[in-house]
């Protein structure tokens, strides 16, 4: 039987991740519109300049998902597929596959996952199911299997701005006002696919020590599970973020990615977000 994962590009994975283990995967784009530029989040995207235009006084932005055409086209290479898409409760990925896969003429051989995140999430998920199919597992067995999984993983982000987050409606203003405080970085959570701030820090001295505790408690003692830090230029953060895991959890199971541009353009400069 011939498995394939499709992934939209909030996954922040590489085309060529899944080199070498027998199974397709397809990263269906999703597309940022700032001002008159559209920006098709594939390859070769200037992020540094959609960044930089996002600063033009009064410009409208905004971005769009993928048609469930886009996710249908694709069902047809493989006997099963496994569609990972960004949280429901942030993007219209989800029911976009969904409608795809009701469309579609195999429809039992399709199962499409919310991960209710973003970015590493979607990494750690398609990690999962590599492991899964690899395991001689049956496809209903796996979608049981993947859907608990998916409920386990935990997402924290720290970012500089929300300005995206909250004027494309995906935080409240008044969140909004209360991260934005000059003196607080506050630390924010996925909970069922929304986002939470959850611990407010006065200052950036403690910050990344104090969400690397946090880190800590969720994972219990666990010091082989993965992590997945991306970030939107910021990668000296991302690695004081690290070195705090490895120091307080034991944990060296990390990887550092940068974001593609879709998770840029809401998370924007210095933003961090961390999955396990």
């Amino acid at each position: 039987m011939k498995y394939q994962i499709i992934v939209d590009s909030c996954s922040d994975i590489d085309k060529n991740y899944l080199e070498g283990t027998g199974i397709g995967l397809k990263i269906v784009p999703l597309t940022i519109n700032v001002g008159d530029k559209e920006y098709v989040d594939e390859g070769g995207v200037d992020i540094e300049g959609m960044l930089r235009n996002l600063k033009t006084p009064k410009v409208k932005s905004g971005s769009a998902c993928p048609s469930p055409e886009a996710f249908r086209e694709e069902f047809s290479k493989a006997d099963y597929t496994f569609v990972v898409t960004i949280t429901s409760k942030l993007s219209g990925c989800y029911n976009s596959a969904l409608v795809a896969k009701n469309d579609f003429s195999e429809r039992s051989h399709v199962h499409v996952i919310d991960s209710k995140a973003v970015s590493g999430t979607e990494i750690l998920l398609v990690d999962k199911l590599v492991e899964l199919i690899g395991s001689g597992m049956g496809f209903d067995a796996i979608v049981a299997e993947i859907e608990k999984y998916r409920d386990s993983l935990t997402l924290f982000f720290v970012l500089q701005r929300f300005d995206n987050l909250v004027n494309n409606g995906r935080m409240s203003k008044i969140a909004g006002l209360v991260a934005s405080a000059i003196s607080l970085k506050p630390i924010c959570k996925a909970v069922d696919g929304e986002i939470k701030i959850i611990k407010k820090i006065i200052g950036s001295k403690h910050l990344f020590s104090k969400l690397a505790e946090m880190i800590n408690e969720v994972l219990s003692g666990d010091k082989t599970r993965k992590i997945i830090i991306s970030h939107c230029y910021a990668e000296d953060e991302a690695n004081e973020l690290k070195y705090h895991i490895e120091k307080i959890t034991g944990n060296s199971n990390i990887k550092i990615i940068p974001m593609r541009a879709l998770t840029s353009y809401y998370a924007l400069e210095k933003g961090v977000i961390v999955c396990f």
